[in-house]
């Protein structure tokens, strides 16, 4: 199974059922046990809400190497419902985790709006933190995270998976190399259908909630593209966009939306993001004045007369690796080793930016410079 079979997980989740999607998510990660001295990779599960948690569950279960000692979730029932599947002790009070030095590592897969006080609590007690994205339902309180957990030198990374893609990864490297000349324009869209089959109507209902998740549609899907084309391009100086509910299933939560970018070195960008979409044929698109990269129904398609037989023509397929899973990249980090591909604090904070950004601009019906503190 490839990277781009694995975007929309919630796919597999709603599709194939949660312990299916789980176990397709354990077999896709390609890695090995991080813990080479034998000794357990010790973490634990601080909140269980989001949609991906049964996806992080099964992969941490999978993993002979690591053991999730402890589950917390303010809702008593749904922390012993994962602590029951991962053999785990569910907790109510916080401090138990915080102040057992044997827990190197927090796996945080609470509401965005819990993310603030978790984070803090964890960096604080020097434990390293994987957290679900984005960061914080706000500009200000993600950097004071990130503030944070740089002082307090803890591992950090989030879910941007699109960054483990292959076909990603060779386009970093041909952008570094400047193979694509003075790039002009960039497009990131990253879509599905979930308001129209009703994905958030129970358990994830606070997902389409703004007051809870921080976004909607936009944010909530937007943030892995527009982290795709940050890391690509860099930072954003301006933004403005168009947000808004399409079905109204879930009241005013925005279902879809198109921003528009503009890049500190001057590079236009466009953004797309939905949960009404029904395909979502081209997911990325980088113009050059001197190459030219679509992906299109997940194949990638470079033209560039530098590159020998880059013609554009015909699927590109000389690719590098693909990484593991950032869940795997940051049990790997825990355990000792040197991991140069986690996301970085910083990184997590600007997207919630530029994405706050936006939905000012959609609002206002204005450009607006991101927060940068």
């Amino acid at each position: 199974m490839d990277f781009e079979q694995q975007i929309n997980r919630r796919d597999f989740i709603k599709a194939a059922g949660l312990a299916t999607a789980t176990a397709a998510f354990s077999s896709v990660t390609l890695v090995g046990n991080a813990a080479d001295d034998g000794q357990k990779i010790i973490v634990a599960l601080v909140g269980c809400a989001h949609i991906h948690t049964p996806s992080y569950a099964g992969y941490l279960a999978s993993r002979d190497d690591v053991e999730v000692k402890y589950v917390w979730d303010h809702d008593a029932s749904r922390a012993e419902r994962y602590a029951n599947q991962l053999k785990s002790k569910p907790v109510s009070n916080l401090n138990v985790i915080w102040k057992d030095p044997s827990v190197k590592g927090v796996v945080i897969c609470s509401e965005t709006n819990r993310h603030k006080d978790l984070i803090l609590a964890a960096a604080h007690a020097g434990k390293d933190i994987f957290a679900e994205k984005p960061l914080g339902v706000n500009a200000k309180e993600a950097f004071e995270m990130a503030k944070a957990m740089d002082e307090a030198n803890v591992k950090f990374t989030t879910g941007y998976f699109m960054r483990c893609d292959p076909k990603h990864i060779f386009l970093k490297d041909q952008v570094d190399k400047g193979n694509f000349g003075k790039i002009t324009r960039i497009r990131g869209s990253n879509t599905h259908n979930g308001s129209l089959g009703g994905w958030f109507d129970g358990e994830y209902r606070w997902m389409a909630d703004p007051k809870i998740a921080g976004v909607g549609a936009f944010g909530d899907m937007g943030t892995h593209s527009l982290d795709l084309m940050m890391w690509l391009i860099g930072d954003v100086s301006m933004v403005t966009a168009d947000i808004k509910a399409v079905t109204h299933r879930y009241g005013d939560c925005d279902e879809t939306g198109e921003a528009l970018l503009n890049f500190k070195n001057e590079v236009i960008g466009t953004l797309a993001a939905a949960w009404v979409d029904i395909d979502n044929p081209v997911s990325l698109l980088i113009s050059g004045t001197e190459a030219h990269a679509v992906i299109f129904k997940g194949e990638l398609y470079y033209n560039c007369p530098k590159v020998p037989n880059a013609a554009g023509q015909v699927p590109w397929t000389d690719l590098p690796p693909g990484l593991p899973e950032p869940i795997a990249q940051f049990l790997d980090a825990v355990a000792g080793k040197d991991v140069t591909t986690l996301v970085t604090p910083y990184e997590a904070a600007t997207r919630v930016s530029v994405m706050e950004a936006a939905y000012k601009g959609s609002k206002q019906r204005a450009w607006f410079r991101p927060a940068t503190s």
